[in-house]
């Protein structure tokens, strides 16, 4: 049996904004950075609670429809309603919705929902609850992690919460990264900016986005640093860069810890690790992420991802092929040429 709900626009004007979602990325400070750089934020209130939803022309006249981490699973049945409700108020060439679902993994949507080729948000992560004290957020890491929070201070690291002046220092460590690891980064413009709307007081906002940047440093020389979001009492763990002297000094290590400790002391709730492979494979390209993350203890979340609401099918299918030779370009053939 389906739900009902009551969704309409918003604009802050007519009709006032609704209260955000908790994730950050259904917040107006996230829709706007989006908005920055080729995405149409529309805004709705889906009984009260923000549904944000970002619009991408790919093609003049052609354009998909994407919501990131909403609404929640408690809509499932009415998920089909919602998306029909908001049809009208999308572009007439939109081919489909894509809904970024943080629902879990066992609890996809009904057809006529597909799955999509690719998620965008991380699919799987580990949330570290934070409501036990530091003795015991030590004692549910693993031992490996644990030993190597207290070699990176025994050789010296140190870790320093700064701001967008260390930005550029910051950026030049990232690159490193995408280059030793084959992945690819935005730009710098990019993260400028989240810090620029962040940090922007005339932006009226409930609870708004608190972006921190992490630098560790040893001998005088930035070696590592990460950002993270707070919002609305989570932590988030977004983007980390190390470079690679420096490295067996475990920087990485004192950069989570610091962030974890921080959350803690402000009265964060959990500590999201953001993003992690499906499964404890060797074989898996990124299993060193896996284990650095799952070293800090947390739970294990599997997600349902992304899936797709054809808003014109034929034309959505045609779409759906040429995202399949995409995917299968950039992350089968364009890796194999790389290595």
């Amino acid at each position: 049996m389906r739900n009902t709900f009551s969704l309409s626009m918003a604009d802050g004007n007519n009709q006032p904004w609704p209260a955000e979602g908790n994730s950050f990325l259904q917040s107006r400070q996230w829709a706007l950075l989006k908005s920055s750089f080729g995405w149409k934020p529309l805004y709705f209130s889906l009984d009260g609670k923000s549904l944000i939803i970002l619009i991408r022309e790919f093609f003049p006249g052609i354009s998909l429809a994407y919501v990131p981490h909403a609404p929640d699973e408690r809509y499932r049945d009415s998920l089909e309603d919602i998306s029909l409700a908001v049809r009208k108020y999308l572009p007439g060439g939109c081919l489909f919705i894509r809904y970024d679902l943080a629902w879990n993994k066992g609890n996809s949507p009904p057809a006529p929902f597909f799955k999509s080729v690719s998620d965008i948000q991380p699919p799987s992560t580990v949330i570290i609850d934070l409501s036990g004290d530091k003795e015991t957020l030590l004692a549910g890491m693993k031992s490996k992690t644990r030993y190597n929070i207290k070699l990176s201070a025994k050789k010296g690291v140190s870790v320093r919460r700064c701001g967008a002046e260390l930005l550029d220092k910051w950026y030049d460590i990232y690159r490193e990264t995408g280059e030793r690891d084959k992945i690819s980064l935005h730009s710098y413009a990019y993260y400028r900016k989240i810090f620029e709307i962040a940090g922007d007081p005339s932006f009226p906002v409930d609870s708004p986005l608190d972006i921190r940047l992490y630098m560790a440093e040893s001998e005088g020389q930035f070696i590592a640093g990460i950002i993270t979001c707070f919002y609305k009492g989570n932590a988030v763990y977004l983007y980390g860069a190390s470079g690679n002297a420096g490295r067996e000094k475990m920087p990485s290590y004192a950069l989570q810890w610091k962030a974890i400790c921080d959350a803690k002391d402000e009265g964060c709730l959990t500590y999201d690790m953001f993003g992690i492979p499906p499964a404890d494979d060797p074989a898996h390209p990124m299993h060193g992420l896996y284990r650095f993350k799952t070293g800090f203890g947390g739970v294990i979340l599997h997600m349902a991802g992304c899936y797709d609401f054809p808003l014109n099918r034929p034309k959505y299918y045609c779409y759906r092929v040429a995202e399949k030779l995409r995917y299968f370009y950039y992350k089968r053939l364009r890796k194999k040429k790389i290595k």
